[in-house]
């Protein structure tokens, strides 16, 4: 949506007339909206207030110090120091511009009065305790304007206009304020379901519950070989025991070909402390453990199911075409449980 900013001048006027018109063009440049209350006659109660609405409905505001005080008003302030001491107090994002040295400044746009002087020089001080830039041309008002403006509405974002037709109906707003809050509302039970087993999950065998799995597994009577007589044989493994076997490698993600390999090895440790007290195989070089491959597919299937472990979905190169599994936040902290190490006393 384009928006526009509007940006209160504040400034003597008779004096400054042609640095004003530079003010006016650089602000316009930028598609901002001039405002300034100087140009109507400030002479009682009711104006001052309509001075003050005008700065409450700008975006910014900056003041332009010359050689001129200013007309004053009833509490022995300019009306352009009011402005100023109302937009600070106000919380206005403020910019100053003060005329580098008003001895330079010609008589005719120069205070006359020593009075008059005393209070130029203070409001001067005044402006210059916060962020001012100093200027001593026309010209150089204008550049000094534009760049100003620029970095504070980076620094500052206000709200702006923006015109009629570009706002929202009330039907519209309704609309959109009741998708936010569906939109939070399904955020909420995602972030929940993610921490939580899924429905019906409950039904399926996990924890210490077992499957019966095949392997495949070769003996050789040479310790050095890799190869011998292939045996097959099953075992029984919980849930929790293969979980905890393959989930930390998929803590930040892994392909399947890995996830196999960890399996064989759980396989293998379980399997050969009882297979070597076997007659027929004492003595032999057990290896080449290999889990049956459809039982691999259960696990992983199973492990989905438990909301445990889900597919990757980070992007890669074309020519990549293996499946990558990750933990779940629900399998993260079902990790943490099993294989984090606790404190004796806990």
């Amino acid at each position: 949506m384009d928006k526009r900013y509007q940006v209160f001048v504040s400034s003597t006027f008779a004096d400054l007339q042609e640095e004003r018109q530079e003010v006016m063009q650089a602000l316009l440049e930028l598609d901002c909206i001039p405002s300034g209350m100087e140009l109507f006659p400030a002479a009682n109660e009711d104006q001052w207030t309509l001075i003050k609405k005008v700065i409450d409905d700008c975006d910014y505001y900056m003041v332009i110090l010359g050689g001129r005080y200013g007309s004053i008003g009833p509490d022995g302030l300019s009306y352009t120091e009011m402005e100023y001491r109302y937009a600070l107090e106000n919380g206005k994002p403020i910019l100053g511009f003060v005329h580098k040295d008003p001895s330079q400044i010609v008589a005719k746009k120069s205070e006359t009065s020593l009075e008059g002087k005393k209070k130029l020089e203070s409001f001067r001080d005044f402006v210059q305790t916060r962020m001012c830039r100093f200027w001593d041309s026309p010209s150089d008002l204008g550049s000094q304007v534009s760049r100003s403006l620029v970095k504070l509405i980076k620094a500052h974002p206000a709200i702006g206009w923006v015109r009629g037709d570009q706002v929202p109906s009330e039907s519209a707003t309704t609309e959109i304020l009741s998708l936010r809050r569906t939109i939070e509302e399904l955020e909420k039970k995602l972030s929940s379901v993610a921490n939580e087993a899924p429905e019906g999950a409950g039904l399926l065998a996990q924890g210490q519950d077992e499957i019966s799995l095949d392997y495949t597994f070769a003996a050789s009577e040479d310790r050095w070989a890799h190869n011998g007589t292939m045996y097959r044989a099953s075992t029984s493994l919980a849930w929790d025991e293969i979980f905890s076997s393959l989930a930390p490698l998929m803590m930040n993600e892994s392909d399947e070909p890995a996830l196999i390999t960890a399996l064989n090895g759980l396989v293998r440790s379980k399997e050969v402390p009882g297979l070597e007290k076997q007659k027929s195989l004492k003595g032999m070089n057990l290896l080449e453990f290999k889990a049956s491959r459809d039982d691999f597919q259960t696990i992983k299937v199973q492990l989905r199911a438990l909301g445990l472990i889900t597919k990757s979905t980070k992007n890669r190169s074309v020519k990549d075409t293996a499946t990558y599994w990750t933990l779940t936040p629900y399998g993260d902290n079902q990790l943490t449980r099993l294989r984090a190490i606790r404190r004796p006393e806990a």
